[in-house]
């Protein structure tokens, strides 16, 4: 398939004349620029180029062609040039915030990509796992994880997290695999206290979510331990899927109840309304879109 450097060379041999002299424009060799027009004729199926030993002339289809890709070209080496003013007029500070677990893994090397590709910003990640009033951390922008129904902020959606049942295979192996929501009663399970489901667990039963009382004898206020108890083989867990990813890889977890799995949480980028939301702000908000929809979550 034709590609840019194809199209410049058709260009160089109209502008300049000759195939030799528009390889010497561009540094390309004569059998590089030849094989460069041979490719664009023969996919286009078309002669646009008519050549003598010492002169190389369009013909009707090339003088149409060569009209609008040089227009075409002309707008790229515009939007090339926007881009680096661009790149070069991107600075200043930026304070995003972000849950303790969730960060580490995740919003530090969309933090670092974006640093690479925008050097003159500078970065200050603020971790906490309440929702904090941006005003209150002066935060340009939040990864939030959760609903967000009313809130007054701006957001874009940055994907969907899956929720799983999980426990070790040693656990499983001694007390039984639960086949349904009801059978989690009769299981000692991991407790996220206060957490956002605590006891009350959200399964998807025929269709609607049902919330299934649980207990057990393990209980903690932080997620990562509450994971690793699970893994140790204390009993069974909830959490987000790309909390205990790692685990389930290792071969520390499986999954369970799969066909009962609580509905997903949302997770969104969010910023204070403002009329003009600067630059560094929007292109780290696209960054971290671009970003985010190549993972597994």
């Amino acid at each position: 398939m034709a590609d840019l450097a194809d199209y410049e060379a058709f260009i160089g041999t109209i502008d300049k004349g000759s195939l030799t002299a528009a390889a010497r424009a561009s540094g390309r060799s004569l059998q590089s620029v030849s094989r460069s027009l041979a490719l664009l004729e023969r996919e286009m199926g078309v002669q646009l180029i008519r050549r003598t030993t010492r002169r190389s002339y369009p013909t009707t289809a090339g003088i149409a062609f060569h009209a609008k890709l040089k227009a075409a070209l002309a707008d790229i080496d515009l939007a090339r040039a926007e881009a680096e003013q661009q790149s070069e007029a991107v600075a200043g500070s930026l304070r995003v915030g972000a849950s303790v677990l969730f960060a580490p893994s995740y919003v530090v090397p969309v933090a670092a990509a974006f640093m690479q590709r925008w050097p003159n910003v500078s970065v200050t990640l603020v971790l906490k796992d309440e929702f904090s009033e941006l005003m209150d951390d002066e935060l340009d922008v939040a990864v939030r994880i959760g609903d967000l129904s009313a809130s007054r902020l701006r957001t874009r959606m940055l994907g969907q997290l899956r929720r799983v049942v999980f426990a070790a295979p040693g656990y499983l192996a001694t007390h039984g695999r639960p086949q349904s929501p009801e059978d989690l009663q009769r299981h000692n399970c991991v407790i996220r206290i206060p957490g956002p489901e605590g006891d009350m667990w959200p399964l998807t039963v025929k269709g609607q979510v049902e919330r299934i009382f649980v207990r057990g004898s393990f209980q903690s206020n932080d997620a990562a331990a509450c994971n690793e108890a699970v893994a140790a083989g204390i009993g069974i867990g909830l959490a987000s899927f790309w909390q205990i990813r790692r685990l389930l890889d290792q071969g520390q977890i499986e999954l369970i109840l799969t066909d009962f799995e609580p509905p997903p949480v949302a997770i969104q980028a969010v910023w204070l309304p403002t009329p003009a939301l600067p630059s560094r702000v929007r292109l780290f908000i696209d960054t971290l879109i671009a970003r985010f929809s190549a993972e597994r979550w």
